[in-house]
């Protein structure tokens, strides 16, 4: 039985020398840089290509290879091409080697946005403000298209004057082809355009998409504020000794220490003066409760009164008052006893 195969492409000639250097470099650089990031090159203007050749020279190299040229100098370098790098690498698409952190490279990118001029079906990064003041441009047929964006404008000096600042797109608005001339006459480059990384190959081993590498700060800021908390409350619930949770734990085992204290009447220096002032309450309050029962007692409870209705008496209205006062009251000895009975 004859069985049919597939037929095998065999190059009959030698690649050109050009080719072969073309893959001979790409050799070195997959064996020099560990990662491999590919870009859309699709749109893609040569001005922006070139800014990031010259940009990303501290991070990489920045290259243009043929697909079919990049797999070749892939099995040279690994021994083979994993087949979803094979199934990425094709069409147009650019190269970007590095060393330096994937995630880091994509946060790099975004920062190396090229400014360039808007072009029609560009979507209007914020709102686009053409300022006031003279132009370049000569009056003519242009000035037609500054009165359909509702631009006021004056010949001044022979040259279009703009009366005022006016918005001539708003962020996320379609740029049309008028807003682009306009914005080309008068000098205005409003998009950032950056590379449109694609994903990376990974150490020779795998593609990474590039979904996987974008990484959002503040979710992950978050995320580490939360497990902050909860290591935090964790540590103070086991009082686990650290410099933190010692910082939370002792002033709060002195306060509870102190209360208990003063709770069971054991004098300190701390607890003293809360005994004192329990002691001087209690008293106050058995005095107020005995008064209208034993008048025969002479007791009094003194009432402090308000700072507004306080009056400095003279010293020796003062002294005679006490004297009054130690006459009718109880003796020094007296209260002494009943505040020892408290405790």
């Amino acid at each position: 039985m004859l069985v049919l195969g597939k037929r095998r492409y065999v190059r009959a000639k030698s690649y050109p020398e050009r080719k072969v250097k073309i893959v001979e470099g790409a050799v070195d650089l997959l064996k020099n840089y560990q990662y491999v990031f590919l870009f859309d090159l699709h749109g893609l203007s040569d001005r922006v290509l070139h800014e990031y050749r010259y940009r990303m020279r501290p991070y990489g190299v920045v290259k243009v290879i043929k697909p079919t040229l990049f797999k070749i100098a892939f099995t040279k370098a690994y021994g083979g091409v994993p087949a979803e790098v094979a199934e990425r690498v094709r069409g147009e698409v650019g190269f970007l080697f590095t060393n330096v952190n994937p995630a880091e490279v994509v946060k790099i990118v975004a920062e190396n946005a090229v400014r360039r001029a808007a072009q029609p079906g560009d979507k209007a990064p914020f709102d686009i403000v053409v300022p006031a003041g003279p132009t370049n441009a000569s009056p003519g047929p242009i000035i037609s298209k500054f009165g359909k964006l509702k631009i006021p404008t004056r010949v001044q000096e022979g040259k279009i004057w703009i009366a005022k600042d006016t918005v001539v797109a708003k962020a996320g608005q379609e740029i049309t082809p008028e807003i682009a001339e306009v914005l080309r006459v008068v000098g205005i480059e409003p998009v950032f355009e950056q590379l449109r990384l694609l994903g990376v190959v990974w150490k020779g081993t795998r593609f990474v998409d590039i979904s996987d590498l974008v990484i959002d700060v503040s979710k992950y800021r978050e995320l580490f504020e939360a497990a902050a908390a909860y290591a935090r409350n964790l540590a103070l619930n086991v009082v686990y000794p650290t410099k933190e949770v010692l910082q939370v734990v002792i002033p709060a085992a002195h306060m509870r220490a102190t209360a208990l204290a003063v709770k069971l009447g054991v004098v300190t220096r701390e607890t003293l003066p809360m005994l004192i002032g329990r002691a001087v309450a209690e008293a106050n309050a058995l005095a107020a409760a005995v008064a209208h029962k034993a008048p025969e007692l002479g007791l009094s409870v003194a009432t402090p009164q308000a700072p507004q209705q306080q009056v400095v008496q003279p010293a020796e209205e003062a002294k005679a008052q006490a004297e009054e006062e130690k006459k009718e009251g109880l003796s020094d000895e007296e209260v002494a006893g009943s505040l020892a009975s408290l405790f």
